[in-house]
């Protein structure tokens, strides 16, 4: 997962999210309804979120959020963001990530 561009974000709290963020971290999913890799995604950060303590997956509708998708500069389904405590992008992603990768995104959240 590389870096995010974080310029002019700043940081995303319940408000944005539409869900309350992780005690530790969130993995904040872009998914669109017809996107295959969504799903897939879907299940590999829930499996994540579980087996970390104190990190959230939370999924938003692209499509129900062009705001929020055009501030953070989202170009396609899904993105995975992964947010520190304090709500902050410390990784990005396009794609259907490998959950190896997803856990090693992590450490530079906690």
């Amino acid at each position: 997962m590389r870096s995010a561009v974080t310029a002019d974000v700043g940081r995303l709290g319940a408000a944005e999210l539409g869900a309350k963020p992780g005690e530790r971290a969130s993995l904040v999913q872009f998914s669109s309804a017809f996107c295959q890799p969504c799903r897939a995604t879907r299940r590999i950060l829930a499996e994540v979120a579980e087996l970390v303590e104190g990190v959230a997956h939370i999924e938003i509708d692209a499509e129900a959020h062009l705001e929020l998708v055009r501030a953070l500069g989202i170009e396609k389904t899904p993105t995975v963001l992964v947010l520190d405590s304090a709500g902050r992008i410390v990784r990005r992603a396009a794609g259907m990530p490998r959950k190896a990768d997803v856990i090693a995104a992590l450490g530079a959240a906690l």
